[in-house]
């Protein structure tokens, strides 16, 4: 990979953690904990599509399986600080 794309890589998971944060009623982490989460969620979401056999391609598609992801981590994460 080169720096080009770690970049976008890394503004991909910045967006899919601002997105999750913001569809979790404001669970972001700050810039910094967002890109962790959207990498983290990016990861997460792949796994999840692949399970469901679901293919998301493009631009697009990266930002959305990233966001779903995120927002799955955001769940989680909230669930384990109730307990």
């Amino acid at each position: 990979m080169d720096i080009t794309g770690l970049l976008i890589f890394l503004a991909i998971g910045a967006l899919a953690g601002w997105l999750a944060g913001t569809f979790m009623k404001g669970r972001g982490f700050g810039l910094l904990g967002n890109i962790v989460v959207g990498i983290i969620g990016a990861v997460l979401g792949g796994f999840v599509f692949g399970l469901l056999g679901i293919t998301a391609g493009g631009l697009i598609g990266s930002i959305v399986m990233a966001t779903v992801g995120a927002a799955l981590l955001l769940f989680i994460i909230g669930i384990l600080k109730k307990a």
